[in-house]
């Protein structure tokens, strides 16, 4: 006799509008496994697994839990059942510490009926039975994002949870910290704890899944046991083509040095210290990669690099330019040197989302010839320009009347990529190359770049995800609490080093 599914959901729908984000999905969740959902950003997952919570209602379709129908209508329901999320971004409160975050919330529920005690008794069970270790005493903001994720993953074993929803888990770890989140995973699994772990990376469903599930364009198009598939077949199904996933690229030939940064500094208007004498270089024809954790100065120093920001100690050199808090300069200036920005927030400092995607295609370039006549636009020149740029970069739908905000993430980055590549910029500064892109466009941004460095640009990569660095970069630099806290060829370069920098445990 087969064993009662700990979820089944059968023919769920879900419409946002005139969008069909969920369409007629039927999967089954087997008790007490790691079951893994995958599918392109946009494919439906998420919104599959918060009909789940009870954060969306499901237009139709219906929900099992052990077998029983059940209505969510709201995560208290989802939670009285047993279902537990834990989100990409943590929600807890930071003054607080880990007892009185593990309570919030559960206020009324019969763990306090002898007060704080109670729950303090409780949590140490929690930790001790699941191998979650951490300090009921101390404050969320004195804890490491490990730590803070073991908190978030005991808040919902408080509530009884024995169904454990995770969205994107390893977002904001270290290497060290996505090992041993497995390790917690797997202890929970052998508990009974079933467990849906939501992930676009294929190497993390290999690694710590049973089962998977398949979206695309908000069906399941296909389940696997994790044991008789692999990466690129997952890939081939997210996609629906073949996808190269090892990026295919000759050895550098570095040049002159087009940027050098020495004892840059960046101190905010708290007096807090936000860059940490900054050494680096950038050579004509190589990729430098920058990992870290998010938050540890990579956003500053790339605002200071491309002139957003001036500096308040140290200078940078910019082909020839000394920039200093003296002598500071600003992106249009920066934009006259060769140098091109593609930032990390695509949609607060990349375009202007009203825009039409022809207006996106200059922002920044607008003034110059041939979009500039007379100091008036050219409309014809502007819209030819952008068509170009959509042909080359696969731009979807190749429409550049249409406003910005209504291209999928994807399609947005790669516009914002051909803007600043199509001026064939002397150095490039990328800034989370592709983040929120769908697995296609990421093959596509890699070869794009790859191709700028072959043609003697000097590429600057920041990025979270520690295998897309690996893959890009020439060689690697690590950020930690603002400071460069070591180099690596990349050849020589492996997860557990850069993983120790990046958590400033590199001696």
């Amino acid at each position: 006799m087969m064993a009662v599914p700990a979820i089944e959901l059968s023919g769920i729908q879900k419409s946002f509008g005139s969008v069909h984000a969920v369409r007629g999905v039927s999967l089954a969740i087997a008790k007490g496994a790691i079951t893994g959902i995958v599918g392109e950003n946009g494919a439906g997952k998420s919104t599959l697994m918060s009909i789940l919570y009870g954060l969306y209602r499901a237009d139709a379709g219906e929900v099992r839990i052990d077998g029983q129908p059940m209505r969510m209508d709201n995560p208290h329901d989802a939670i009285a059942h047993g279902i537990g999320m834990v989100h990409q971004h943590f929600m807890l409160v930071d003054t607080f510490t880990v007892l009185e975050n593990l309570v919030l919330g559960a206020e009324g529920g019969p763990l306090l009926a002898g007060g704080l005690a109670a729950a303090r008794a409780e949590l140490e069970r929690l930790a001790r039975e699941y191998g979650l270790s951490v300090n009921p005493d101390a404050k969320i903001a004195d804890l490491s994002v490990g730590e803070q994720q073991r908190v978030e993953i005991l808040k919902v074993l408080f509530r009884g949870a024995k169904i454990l929803i995770l969205d994107e888990p390893s977002a904001v770890l270290t290497p060290q910290e996505t090992d041993q989140l497995f390790r917690i995973l797997a202890t929970l699994k052998e508990r009974g704890v079933t467990i849906v772990l939501i992930t676009h990376k294929l190497r993390e469903i290999m690694a710590a899944t049973d089962h998977v599930y398949v979206m695309r364009q908000g069906q399941i198009v296909a389940d696997r046991r994790t044991a008789e598939t692999n990466p690129e077949e997952l890939a081939e199904l997210m996609v629906g083509r073949k996808v190269r996933l090892q990026l295919d690229k000759a050895a550098p030939k570095s040049g002159e040095v087009l940027l050098s940064a020495e004892k840059l500094s960046l101190v905010d208007h708290r007096g807090v210290r936000l860059l940490d004498n900054i050494d680096l270089e950038l050579r004509a024809g190589e990729i430098v990669g920058i990992a870290g954790v998010s938050g540890n100065g990579q956003t500053e120093l790339l605002q200071v690099l491309s002139g957003i920001r001036r500096p308040t100690g140290g200078k940078l050199t910019v082909r020839g330019r000394v920039i200093d808090a003296h002598h500071p300069s600003d992106p249009a200036e920066m934009r006259t040197l060769g140098l091109a920005h593609v930032p990390e927030d695509r949609l607060r400092q990349g375009m202007v989302a009203a825009f039409h995607a022809w207006e996106t295609s200059i922002l920044g370039y607008q003034a110059q010839p041939p979009f500039c006549r007379n100091y008036l636009l050219d409309g014809p020149a502007v819209g030819r320009h952008c068509a170009t740029l959509m042909d080359r970069f696969d731009v979807r739908p190749r429409a550049p009347a249409l406003r910005s905000s209504n291209f999928s993430g994807g399609n947005q980055q790669k516009l914002v990529l051909a803007r600043e590549m199509a001026q064939e910029p002397k150095v490039l500064l990328v800034g989370q190359p592709t983040r929120g892109v769908d697995i296609g466009a990421i093959e596509f941004i890699h070869r794009e770049l790859v191709k700028s460095r072959d043609q003697g640009c000097a590429v600057l990569v920041v990025s979270v995800e520690l295998d897309e660095i690996l893959s890009l970069a020439d060689r690697i630099v690590v950020m930690f609490a603002g400071r460069i806290t070591g180099e690596v060829p990349a050849g020589r370069a492996d997860e557990r080093t850069l993983g120790l920098m990046m958590a400033g445990a590199h001696a």
